[in-house]
């Protein structure tokens, strides 16, 4: 393309030479003074900033909107694309990426639709605390509020369970805002940040680094002081019957040593909500279990009897808070997190790890609460075992199987929501090695296997287990064609009852045994398996259950283990 434009003294001419602006300014001296502007697309633009923003992976699903920048997706190789079945199970496996690898999850997909089908997984990273970018299409300007083809207005509709919605109507906002994004995402506690991207964008021109982003934009801002730790330090010391809380902020924030370290120094009691599980070593004597509305109940009691409860990284939302008098409760609570959602009065703001480090460099006084954590040992006593109904396989048999034939490897186990999550819990030894990644806050079903898939995605060599029911996994089965394609290796355990497991409990207790619309038809799971080119077998009795488990693991890819267990168990 040439242009040329004219006046008497000055000749300027532009050559645009695919995205080379090259400027020649004719000077009344006969002296040429030439500027070179180089230019890029906004989709390539998109493109580098998310590689500044150390980028590797994409999860995604293309759609019309967003052809140009998949275009420009397949020009690169520095960033990976993963096509999902399904835009729910991107943001899913989106967030179970940002788990293990502690980076921010990137997921793309398309206006309409396929915005709205990242709902649910946007709100279940929110709940949860997970960093996450989601870059969805819009439509053009020009058709923009005129309930055009595809047309959502996703941060309108995703402002309750985001913290921060961005829409990018011109190039000259793309670096600007990405980058803002990523920060958004990682500060405080971390949750997923929207970002609209208008078509017009991808084919305007925009000018490359112009806002550099900077690294040390990321660093978190400790909220706290050293006041804060001699209260927190003081009111232990002036304590009985303390005990410490380990929630999903301390796994979060990796701070298990810190935390182990804190908790061993003085003999207390520790327990955990169902997202710390794994924060600390459930072998430990001064371990009492998980709170709340399916925990154990020595961890519930010994937080009534308690007269100082210190908690990190716990929301001590609704599932936890129907178990106690919240008043008596909030009143004896130090609540220490890096957001600022709270319930006590004595509420600290910051990292997790720092505040930890700071307790922990105290100087010893040689004191501890032995007494009080040996006493509180005959708390154990109420907790339920588990017991059989019938003479069928029961999910804590197989799940203990499980334990014992990977005790001996760091596994990661996925789950989603219900009875199998419950039985995982409670049944596999979780330590900082040997963790569990749950839907915790959202409870959503569906949620572990693209959550296994985003881990072995981060983590290739990982062992990873999806421990699921024959209700979770129906929702997500699209996402086998996942593990095939990219040859992942994940063990797919099903806790097969032929029930909603969870409802069909509340309904036995609450209900006089009605059950509503909960038991469930399946398809056959070892056909399904095969359909989509995977290994499976179907396990009936206990006794198969060891060779199961080494034929499974013996193979490195995903392999389907449907285990057919007592409907009517509870947890």
């Amino acid at each position: 393309m040439l242009q040329k434009t004219k006046n008497q003294n000055n000749m300027i001419e532009f050559i645009f030479f695919n995205v080379i602006i090259v400027v020649v300014i004719q000077r009344k001296d006969n002296m040429p003074v030439k500027t070179d502007i180089q230019t890029i697309s906004g989709a390539k633009a998109i493109i580098e900033t998310l590689k500044k923003n150390s980028v590797d992976t994409i999860f995604g699903y293309p759609g019309g909107v967003v052809l140009d920048l998949y275009d420009e997706l397949y020009k690169q190789s520095d960033i990976k694309h993963i096509l999902v079945r399904h835009e729910q199970y991107a943001v899913h496996a989106a967030e179970g990426y940002a788990r293990e690898s502690g980076k921010c999850g990137v997921v793309l997909v398309t206006s309409g639709p396929g915005s709205t089908n990242t709902i649910t997984g946007i709100a279940n990273a929110y709940s949860d605390g997970y960093p996450l970018i989601i870059l969805a299409g819009q439509v053009s300007k020009k058709d923009s509020g005129k309930n055009a083809y595809q047309e959502i207005n996703l941060c309108e509709v995703t402002k309750t369970c985001t913290k921060a919605a961005f829409r990018i109507e011109h190039a000259s906002q793309i670096q600007d805002i990405i980058n803002n994004a990523f920060k958004i995402a990682a500060e405080d506690k971390k949750g997923p940040v929207v970002i609209e991207l208008v078509k017009d964008i991808f084919t305007e021109y925009t000018e490359p680094g112009a806002n550099e982003f900077q690294e040390s934009d990321y660093i978190e801002i400790n909220k706290y002081n050293q006041t804060d730790i001699q209260r927190i330090y003081s009111r232990i010391l002036n304590s009985d019957r303390p005990v410490i809380v380990a929630g999903g902020g301390v796994n979060r924030a990796d701070a298990q040593d810190e935390f182990e370290k804190f908790a061993l120094r003085y003999d207390i009691p520790v327990v955990n909500s169902m997202m710390g599980a794994g924060a600390y070593n459930k072998n430990y004597k001064n371990y009492f279990g998980m709170i709340g509305v399916n925990g154990d109940k020595s961890a519930n009691e010994i937080l009534n009897q308690s007269d100082l409860i210190i908690s990190f990284g716990c929301r001590f939302n609704d599932r936890i808070t129907c178990m106690f008098d919240t008043g008596e409760i909030f009143s004896k609570l130090i609540q220490i997190n890096t957001n600022k959602e709270h319930y006590s009065q004595d509420f600290i703001q910051g990292d997790i790890n720092s505040i930890l480090s700071d307790l922990n460099n105290i100087p010893n006084s040689n004191f501890s609460f032995s007494k009080w954590c040996n006493k509180a040992q005959e708390l154990r006593n109420l907790n339920n075992t588990n017991i059989k109904i019938s003479n069928m396989m029961h999910g804590f048999e197989v799940l203990q199987k499980v334990n014992e034939f990977t005790k001996s490897k760091n596994v990661i186990f996925t789950s989603d929501v219900g009875q199998h999550q419950v039985m995982a819990v409670k049944n596999l030894t979780l330590t900082p090695n040997r963790r569990i990644f749950v839907s915790g806050g959202y409870g959503t079903m569906g949620f572990g296997l693209p959550a296994a898939i985003g881990v072995a995605i981060a983590n290739p060599d990982a062992c990873v287990v999806c421990i699921t029911g024959d209700g979770s996994i129906q929702m997500s089965l699209s996402e086998l064609a996942l593990c095939r394609d990219l040859g992942l290796n994940i063990k797919v355990v099903i806790l097969d009852n032929g029930y909603l497991g969870m409802v069909r409990q509340l309904q036995e207790k609450n209900c006089a045994g009605r059950y509503s619309q909960t038991k469930l038809s399946a398809p056959d799971f070892v056909e399904i398996g095969q359909s989509y080119g995977l290994d499976a077998l179907r396990v009936n009795s206990p006794n198969e259950v060891d060779k199961a488990l080494e034929c499974a693991f013996s193979k490195n890819n995903t392999f389907i283990l449907d285990f057919v267990i007592e409907s009517l168990e509870i947890v």
